[in-house]
């Protein structure tokens, strides 16, 4: 008796003709045992056409195995059908049995719908009827065809369930790959998924910083450009500094541009000019340098305190937005104010003007404002823009600090104990973005 195929199985649903391998390993069971009744005269000195009917029943069995695989079900079926036939015929067990042991096995390990406990069933009223055609058939007194009956039941029953074993074996090892294997693939599409989604933010966190430097730099480099036209006859002293204003603003933001683009075009960081990030301790810095260009001037309120770099950076950022987008659109007589108020569980920048306000043109692609609300919401903080009720424009951005919990800005909020508070006017409603 040959064991069961050990050859590694596909799929179940995924086999659909009989491969090579299937060809052969029916080929070979078939020379092997389909003529062996032949050789040895069949069971019990039948006469020849009995024994031929059963030797092709034989052929039957071990050939329906090329099909073990593609349709194990239908394979059983062909299978038990031709040991019942020769069964009827006398011939109650004959070498070509083993192809029952095999499509068993193969209809355990490979059927589409698992149900292998009713061919094992089968398998069990087989063996019970192998057992008691023995019986039967060479009767002498009960005692030896009980004894004759029960070896050939317990030999052809341990047989079955051992391929039922074996086929529940190679199942249960074919779905735990199958599980693996979705794993697998599960966790790679979430780890291009989790990539896609850090460079869409890494792009719109490089698009926010170009869009600050170039924004800004452009518009103090045209406002100078402006003012020294103008002024080059009357005050040639004035038309030389903004020549130098001009230069130095460009050769900053050349620089920054440099540090941008160098890190987008190199996977080593450290290869990159990197230089920190400005922070809320540098927009007296960015005030400072904006007077020559823009009359504004710097209000701080309450007890400044370390910040982290992420929140210094957006302070620092949403500050300089806001002075560009005056530069822009403010008109030529704006002037500015920029609150910085430092409170128990927040920071409040406010930044107005007194210009054009709602009279402001925008051709309505800028994306200013939009990229100052997304730094503030992903520190949690909130930000409102638009024109005053008294003419001029506001941004306000409320800020939480570590420990401390975001704040709405509700108007008449009042706040913290022996804290000064910047009381908001009524905003107007929401107007477009008026960067370009």
């Amino acid at each position: 008796m040959t064991a069961p195929p050990t050859d590694p199985a596909p799929p179940p649903h995924g086999v659909v003709t009989p491969s090579a391998g299937d060809v052969w390993f029916s080929a070979v069971l078939t020379l092997t045992f389909g003529l062996l009744p032949v050789a040895y005269g069949g069971v019990g000195g039948t006469n020849m056409l009995i024994l031929t009917l059963a030797t092709l029943l034989g052929f039957v069995q071990l050939i329906a195995l090329v099909w073990r695989r593609s349709h194990p079900q239908r394979t059983a079926i062909i299978v038990a059908g031709a040991a019942v036939a020769h069964f009827a015929l006398g011939q109650f067990l004959q070498p070509s049995d083993v192809a029952v042991l095999v499509a068993l096995y193969s209809v355990t390990a490979f059927s589409r719908n698992g149900k292998s406990r009713i061919w094992v069933l089968v398998a069990m009223g087989g063996a019970a009827m192998v057992g008691a055609g023995f019986a039967v058939s060479d009767w002498v007194g009960l005692g030896p065809a009980i004894a004759a009956g029960t070896f050939f039941f317990v030999g052809c029953a341990a047989l079955a369930l051992t391929a039922w074993a074996l086929g529940l074996m190679r199942r249960a090892r074919y779905l735990q790959q199958e599980s693996l294997a979705e794993r697998a693939a599960r966790l790679e599409r979430e780890r291009d998924q989790l990539a896609q989604i850090a460079t869409q933010a890494e792009r719109t966190r490089i698009a926010r910083e170009m869009h600050d430097i170039v924004a800004h730099s452009l518009s103090v480099v045209i406002a100078q450009a402006d003012g020294g036209r103008y002024a080059a006859k009357a005050s040639p002293e004035a038309a030389e500094r903004a020549l130098l204003t001009i230069s130095e603003t460009g050769r900053a933001a050349l620089a920054d541009m440099r540090r941008i683009l160098g890190v987008l075009r190199t996977d080593d960081a450290n290869s990159a000019d990197l230089v920190p990030q400005p922070g809320d301790t540098d927009v007296a810095a960015l005030v400072a340098s904006m007077k020559d260009t823009l009359p504004v001037s710097l209000i701080e309120m309450g007890t400044p305190r370390p910040l982290p770099p992420g929140t210094g950076a957006t302070i620092y950022r949403i500050a300089q937005e806001s002075l560009t987008n005056i530069l822009k659109h403010g008109g030529p007589e704006a002037k500015a104010t920029v609150l910085l108020q430092w409170a128990a569980q927040h920071v409040v920048l406010q930044v107005d003007d007194d210009g054009r306000g709602a009279a402001a043109s925008s051709d309505g692609a800028g994306h200013g404002v939009l990229g100052m609300r997304e730094r503030a919401a992903m520190l949690g903080g909130t930000l409102s823009a638009g024109p005053r009720a008294g003419g001029g424009y506001r941004v306000r951005a409320e800020i939480p600090v570590p420990g401390g919990q975001a704040r709405s800005t509700t108007l008449g909020d009042p706040p913290p104990s022996g804290t000064p508070y910047a009381p908001p006017t009524t905003p107007a409603p929401p107007i477009e973005d008026r960067t370009t």
